[in-house]
């Protein structure tokens, strides 16, 4: 199945990019945060207060197994990483790209991790929380994509270079 699902840190740009990508190469386009908002009828950081993180993950890594796509760009939320029976469909499915940014360039587009519903265990700092995922991103990418000094047109050019077969395949 010829899917494209963009792994990294919230604000990495997934969704961003994922759009431009998708309408580039005439490609679907599924936010699998958005997926699981409409399921839930409740804000991410609504089901996180909720369920606690334990619970978000669960259902998370629930849904993202259930996405069922071809021929579409993918973007699950930053802790997917965590979910292991989503990261097995995904990487069954589609080439898993890995966008990587920089913790200091993360940290100044995110404001408030909270609003965002980013999964943060009590007590853990958002440096602590990107020194773990980058461990699992890095385990799960079939490509990586270092977007430090590129904008968003650059990072898709980048893309499209990186995955000249994936790329061709949806021309």
């Amino acid at each position: 199945m010829g899917n494209i699902i963009f792994i990294g840190m919230p604000s990495a740009g997934k969704s961003t990019v994922g759009v431009v990508l998708a309408k580039r190469l005439g490609l679907q386009f599924i936010d699998a945060d958005i997926v699981i908002q409409e399921k839930e009828g409740k804000l991410l950081k609504e089901i996180i207060l909720e369920k606690g993180t334990d619970g978000f993950l669960e259902l998370e890594d629930r849904i993202n197994s259930s996405i069922e796509a071809d021929h579409a760009v993918i973007s699950p939320g930053g802790s997917i990483v965590y979910c292991k029976n989503a990261m097995r469909h995904y990487k069954e499915i589609g080439t898993v790209v890995y966008l990587k940014v920089s913790y200091d360039i993360i940290n100044q587009r995110l404001k408030n991790s909270k609003d965002r519903g980013v999964v943060l265990r009590q007590g853990q700092t958002f440096r602590s929380l990107y020194d773990e995922r980058i461990r699992l991103f890095e385990k799960y990418a079939d490509v990586t994509v270092c977007e430090d000094g590129l904008n968003l047109e650059e990072t898709v050019g980048k893309i499209m270079e990186i995955l000249p077969e994936t790329v061709k395949y949806y021309r």
